[in-house]
């Protein structure tokens, strides 16, 4: 069993924090709190932290249904010699705030690069959602999984794999079929379908009003901005006109672009699309089917330009695939 016979070693003295990727989404948080519990049963305890901010209404409400014990870095005087889980995020990725502390264990379901100098590394790209590793942790190690741990993995492994239409592996499925049997359901369905607020309604008239559709992708820039967990969800919307195969949204929050994509063709995979177009410019990635990026200088940043590279690097990238077909 890995998570028995490499991480649980590596945990016997200090104080131990499981840390998520910024700006955390629900199944950053449900991983993060899965783990905590199932470290717990050990005799492990840990505390839960991030950087950034809990930025949507639903995942506020998922943390405060399951009293998910969950604080910002900047809270928890974190020292030198604590030691540091990162779940569903990855050492060295920009969206992982380098903390003070030692780096032990990285969980993840990104493509990412394998750090170094980690003792324990459990990556697995194939996955849906983080929530279904730490799930197989709970498996491998016949531990039973209580209710409101159950409620939180299956909102995590809904949220990450658009309701199981996007990225799915055989372990997402074993792991929502048996979740579902112990999960508060009435709770899960609730929180899924309550994403937005009233006050989201004028992002969605503003991304209709301004939003370009050529050769099916989708393309809108939010001036005044939009947070990052919100532009995944208006990309959702987008990626569902029959018209659209590829969404690409930005914003301008704070100084910085935030830019969040949406793939539901073979042909654009939407991490490495992100990375070529910010390339030089700023940094991104993410899966097949749904990335993000950063573009720290808004010297760099033009929308205009952006809408033509991109709409030159998806014709690219269409005709090296069928070529290859």
């Amino acid at each position: 069993m890995k998570i028995l016979a490499d991480l649980l070693p590596l945990l016997k003295k200090g104080r131990f924090l499981i840390q998520t990727h910024n700006f955390p989404d629900h199944d950053a948080v449900a991983s993060a709190f899965a783990l905590q519990y199932f470290l717990g049963l050990h005799g492990i305890e840990c505390e839960l932290t991030y950087e950034g901010a809990i930025q949507r209404s639903s995942l506020q409400e998922l943390i405060a249904f399951l009293d998910i014990a969950i604080e910002p870095a900047s809270q928890r005087n974190i020292r030198k010699q604590d030691k540091i889980i990162i779940v569903d995020g990855c050492k060295g990725n920009k969206n992982v705030t380098d903390l003070i502390g030692n780096e032990i264990a990285v969980i993840d379901h990104h493509q990412v690069a394998r750090p170094e100098n980690v003792p324990f590394v459990d990556i697995r790209p194939e996955i849906g959602a983080c929530s279904s590793i730490i799930y197989s942790y709970f498996q491998e190690a016949s531990v039973a999984i209580p209710r409101s741990i159950a409620t939180a993995l299956l909102t995590g492994i809904q949220v990450d794999t658009a309701l199981m239409t996007r990225g799915v592996d055989h372990l997402d499925l074993s792991a929502y079929a048996d979740l579902y049997t112990k999960a508060d359901i009435g709770f899960v369905n609730s929180n899924l379908r309550n994403s937005i607020q009233e006050k989201d309604l004028s992002f969605y008239r503003n991304a209709i009003e301004k939003v370009r559709i050529q050769d099916a992708f989708a393309f809108c820039y939010f001036e005044e901005g939009c947070n990052q967990n919100l532009l995944g969800i208006i990309g959702d919307f987008f990626l569902a006109l029959q018209e659209v195969d590829f969404v690409f949204l930005c914003a301008n929050n704070i100084g910085q672009i935030n830019c969040s994509a949406r793939s539901e063709q073979k042909y654009w995979n939407a991490g490495e699309v992100v990375q070529e177009l910010l390339r030089g410019i700023g940094f991104g990635g993410g899966h097949a089917d749904m990335a993000g990026g950063i573009i720290k200088n808004l010297s760099f940043f033009n929308p205009d330009d952006l809408f033509l590279k991109l709409s030159k690097l998806l014709a690219g990238f269409k005709k090296a695939y069928l070529s290859r077909e």
